[in-house]
């Protein structure tokens, strides 16, 4: 199967981990047109050459422009226990059932990879990607915060009743943004007024403008106004993400690299070396998206969340937060079932969760059928992202 055109659709938001450079880059372009390096200095953003380059490479490699942090291979790799077997012929699409090489064809798939039982079943790679390709999570990066965020409570390093301020006392403000916690941060339930901008018309705001800027702790600094109370509903937010980040590496004492290296990417046997996008050179992480990885190693993720938190016998994330993270929220986020970071799609047996990224990231769980899927795109933003869950179910069950 050859991808033979990109399809970019902007659509309401609803779970978006940043604007779509393609679009908000070229209003950007256009505005700072010649020689206003002096401009986007100022704006904190990229240089005009870097924003050029941004707006001509597809999302999935879009990581290698941005500054990163390495985070190294396991000591130990695990390689993947491999039983290949046939995937369905056709899946469900809209109704009706259609070839399975055109839904990969029609959502713009870079990898599929299908695991049962702990076994790799499936793995297939568009022409130019392979196994050793890294590719971006975009969102998919705030699931797994959530898992460095479930070890570190484990440890009492952390407390979902912790405030936001009396860890990042630089962020107190007097009024009610004082009373978020890390619970608020982790179901997304704030209320923090950073929009899920896709509005190509002002790439400047929102979480378009985070995704930009050079500096994350002024960005943080200069957007503690609410829209709502905290803990009064839910709503889809990146810069939770970004917050509860910058509260992990504070009451850790190190990068958010360092901790997926050490807590994460090497007790899962990640055969490949990874990278997190910074916001500058020796900046801080993009804790809201931008994980750079190989398939096989966000597979292992999966296969980690499906075998509760172990590896091998060894508990790597307790089961109390695999626990925490497969039960929904009482707070729906934007019509779907959402709980630390794990989105809950509607429909179905309700008891398979998910990973999502903006562009067809997933890691799909499905614990009945011993399902992990792992697909890697440069689909539309948020585009057939129910559609696609149904496909995951369709296999799942098969």
């Amino acid at each position: 199967v050859r991808r033979t055109g990109i399809l970019t659709v902007t659509v309401r938001n609803r779970r978006s981990c940043a604007l779509r450079a393609a679009t908000a880059i070229a209003v950007v372009g256009a505005v700072l047109v010649v020689g206003a390096v002096g401009a986007t200095a100022a704006l904190r953003i990229p240089s005009p050459v870097s924003l050029v380059k941004l707006a001509t490479r597809q999302p999935s490699t879009q990581g290698e422009l941005f500054a990163s942090h390495e985070i190294d291979a396991s000591p130990n790799p695990r390689p993947l226990s491999v039983a290949t077997k046939p995937l369905p012929t056709t899946v469900p699409w809209a109704g009706k059932n259609i070839p399975i090489e055109e839904f990969i064809t029609r959502t713009s798939t870079n990898s599929f990879l299908v695991m049962r039982h702990g076994e790799l079943v499936h793995e297939w790679y568009r022409e130019g990607f392979e196994a050793t390709t890294r590719q971006s999570s975009w969102s998919v990066a705030k699931s797994i915060v959530s898992l460095l965020v479930g070890h570190a409570i484990d440890r009492g390093i952390l407390s979902e009743t912790d405030r936001l301020v009396d860890i990042l006392p630089e962020l107190r403000t007097g009024t009610n943004y004082d009373d978020i916690t890390v619970h608020n941060l982790l179901d997304m339930t704030s209320g923090v007024d950073v929009s899920e901008n896709y509005n190509p018309y002002f790439p400047l705001t929102g979480t378009a403008r985070m995704l930009l800027t050079t500096d994350l702790d002024q960005f943080l600094g200069d957007h503690r106004e609410l829209v709502f109370q905290p803990g009064s509903k839910g709503e889809y937010r990146s810069v939770d993400t970004q917050l509860l980040g910058a509260v992990l590496a504070r009451k850790e004492g190190r990068p958010l690299s360092d901790i997926l290296r050490d807590d994460l990417w090497a007790p899962i046997g990640a055969q490949d070396a990874a990278t997190w996008n910074l916001d500058r050179a020796g900046g801080e992480e993009k804790a809201f998206c931008c994980i750079n990885a190989t398939a096989r190693d966000f597979a292992k993720i999966g296969k980690l969340v499906m075998d509760g938190g172990m590896v091998d016998g060894t508990s790597v994330v307790p089961a109390e937060w695999i626990t925490r993270i497969s039960t929904p929220a009482p707070n729906l986020v934007d019509e779907w079932g959402y709980s630390a970071q794990w989105w809950h799609p509607s429909g179905g047996s309700g008891q398979d969760f998910s990973a999502i990224g903006v562009y067809g990231q997933y890691i799909y769980i499905d614990p009945v059928t011993q399902t992990v899927i792992v697909k890697l795109s440069d689909h539309g933003a948020e585009q057939d992202e129910q559609q696609t869950i149904d496909v995951f179910r369709a296999l799942a069950r098969s």
